[in-house]
């Protein structure tokens, strides 16, 4: 569990209602921070699924992944992003509103759910947040994602301003 902070309010009791918890902040595949904070604003760089340091499944949503698959990674990419808002802000309760996310679903030709998939991310971060959790959204199709991943989701986040 990232514990970066300290911080186990209101949000990381949500996620535990849910039977979730928290992961260790996924590290950076290149030259660049898991997230940043800019102003009232934190930037999530593009989360993979990854758990326990590999990716669960790859391949092309719509072929080798089931868009049903998809949406639980999309899932599992909004737990990884809420992890990576807490390594740069200590506690998930300073976060004011969920303002943007951007999902790429790795996909087949003929694939056009991507919607559907990144509603995975989305519905994570209401069951969540709740009204915080509410947000504007992309969801684009991409012929392939880093390490062959189905699935990555970015976001941004409005802080508490103290």
């Amino acid at each position: 569990m990232t514990t970066a902070g300290g911080g186990g309010g209101a949000v990381e009791a949500r996620l535990a209602e849910l039977g979730l918890t928290l992961p260790d902040v996924v590290p950076p595949l290149a030259a660049y921070q898991p997230a940043v904070v800019s102003g009232p604003y934190v930037y999530t760089a593009g989360q993979l699924p990854m758990v326990d340091g590999k990716l669960p499944v790859t391949g092309k949503v719509g072929a080798e992944v089931t868009a049903e698959e998809a949406k639980e990674l999309a899932r599992t990419c909004a737990l990884n992003g809420l992890a990576a808002v807490k390594s740069v802000v200590g506690d998930l309760d300073r976060i004011a509103r969920v303002v943007k996310v951007v999902g790429f679903v790795a996909s087949a030709s003929d694939f056009t759910g991507q919607p559907g998939v990144i509603n995975g991310a989305s519905e994570l971060l209401g069951e969540v947040l709740g009204e915080k959790g509410v947000h504007a959204r992309s969801a684009v199709g991409v012929a392939v994602l880093p390490l062959d991943a189905p699935v990555e989701v970015e976001f941004q986040i409005e802080l508490v301003q103290d």
